[in-house]
């Protein structure tokens, strides 16, 4: 009995500070299902940033991993998915805050291209662009560069030129290390183009001239 109210404890507060009794299972069973595979670490990263939001103080720190990141996009799809389908609105405010929440961490400890074009994309329908600056940001600080080229050959317009900026802020020495991967190259050499023509680049446009001659 004492376990099972542990699973159903209440995991947030709202900001006005009312606690609301919320249970996962309430979600639904993809969501409840989801949420009991989380390793205790992935949860804590949820139950943390909720906390935070309710002006309690974590406890714990977690290690953020690849797994986390793969285990937190897939409860934020399941929130998505269940909010559209869903018509009581406090259950939808409900979904909305978790699903926030997950999006946040996220936003904050990916470095994962496809995490990347999800929360962008989840923004963009939002018309949350605050959110998608926020994103642009994250993406020049901590992205590795080859996912930042990953992200670059989005079909999706607004990830793609979100990328392309990006790239086209990279150091030059990041660029021409690039140039010899055969799938980013392209990439690179239209990132030192872009470098050329817009912020008069006389290094990239040096690099230009010699890949074109070299072409010749």
């Amino acid at each position: 009995m004492r376990s099972s109210r542990i699973v159903r404890r209440s995991i947030f507060e709202t900001g006005d500070s009312a606690r609301l009794s919320l249970t996962i299972e309430e979600f639904g069973g993809r969501i409840a299902t989801l949420w009991s595979e989380l390793r205790p670490a992935t949860r804590g990263f949820v139950e943390r940033a909720l906390s935070a939001t309710s002006g309690s103080t974590p406890a714990r720190n977690f290690q953020y991993d690849a797994r986390a990141d793969l285990e937190l996009s897939r409860l934020l799809t399941a929130l998505d998915d269940e909010k559209k389908e869903t018509n009581d609105v406090q259950t939808v405010n409900k979904l909305r805050s978790v699903a926030d929440t997950c999006a946040a961490v996220l936003q904050d400890k990916t470095e994962s291209a496809e995490v990347f074009s999800q929360l962008v994309l989840r923004a963009a329908s939002q018309r949350d662009y605050k959110r998608i600056d926020k994103l642009a940001d994250a993406l020049t600080v901590r992205f590795p560069p080859s996912e930042i080229c990953e992200l670059a050959r989005s079909s999706d317009m607004v990830v793609r030129e979100l990328a392309n900026e990006a790239l086209a802020r990279c150091p030059i020495s990041v660029l021409a290390g690039l140039l010899t991967d055969p799938i980013d190259a392209e990439v690179a050499r239209a990132a030192l183009r872009r470098q050329v023509i817009e912020y008069g680049s006389e290094e990239a446009r040096h690099i230009v001239h010699v890949l074109d001659s070299d072409e010749m």
